[in-house]
């Protein structure tokens, strides 16, 4: 499973027409992490470049093939905001886009978001200085990816 990075507009838009504007797709995980960690003497670690240490791999599925699956992996995350559809509403993306602007990546499932745009409390975001994606059809189903829930440790 290669990588495939984004670079320009161009990439943006193969990617976008790839997996259908992400139209009757879910987020169905979110993996987050830093840099950042502290070692078994309690000392605290920091990365060298303290603004890019934080990284995210987000899953989505659709109900379209070719790709069924794909998965973002967000470098450099400037921003991220995830928020849970309230009760009354199905937790489906009809569109998404992904906005190159100040080099960086900002994908939102809000096609109406523009750059530059006070952030609602409602916009799921995730910007990044950096983005590449890959196709892992493989992965649709209820199972997890990123960690797996041990009932006996709950």
């Amino acid at each position: 499973m290669n990588w495939t990075e984004l670079k320009n507009q161009s990439d943006i838009d193969k990617l976008l027409h790839t997996f259908g504007g992400f139209h009757d797709s879910c987020l169905k995980e979110l993996h987050m992490w830093t840099g950042t960690y502290v070692e078994q003497n309690f000392g605290m670690c920091f990365p060298r470049d303290l603004g890019s240490d934080t990284n995210a791999r987000v899953l989505f599925q659709r109900q379209w093939p070719n790709p069924a699956a794909i998965e973002l992996l967000f470098e450099g995350v400037t921003k991220i905001q995830i928020v849970p559809p309230p009760a009354e509403y199905l937790p489906l993306i009809f569109d998404a886009q992904i906005v190159l602007h100040n080099d960086q990546f900002h994908w939102t499932d809000n096609d109406e978001w523009k750059t530059g745009q006070a952030y609602s409390e409602s916009i799921n975001l995730i910007a990044s200085k950096g983005l590449k994606w890959r196709d892992v059809s493989e992965w649709l189903g209820k199972q997890n990816r990123y960690g797996v829930i041990n009932e006996e440790n709950c």
